[in-house]
């Protein structure tokens, strides 16, 4: 027995075979839109994917950089101290 192809619509299996010329068009219309909507959806996450680079580069060049850290400055020692003049 050979598998017939079948199209499913609205819950109901048609034979792709017993399609009217007009039916098999439409069915072969609706692929070609569906592998289109896959390829821009593609697209658009390589899109998406771009902006979020620019986006981190944008911050990257507008936010000042952290400070480098310099070692910390030293401290005076206290020397004796003195009584006031009166």
């Amino acid at each position: 027995m050979t598998d017939v192809p079948t199209l499913t619509l609205n819950g109901q299996n048609y034979d792709l075979s017993q399609l009217s010329e007009a039916a098999r068009a439409q069915v072969a219309n609706i692929q070609v839109v569906d592998a289109e909507i896959i390829r821009l959806q593609q697209q658009m996450a390589i899109a998406q994917t771009a902006r979020n680079a620019y986006v981190a580069a944008l911050t990257a060049a507008v936010e000042p950089a952290e400070p480098s850290r310099s070692p910390p400055a030293p401290v005076k020692k206290a020397g004796k101290a003195k009584p006031a003049k009166p």
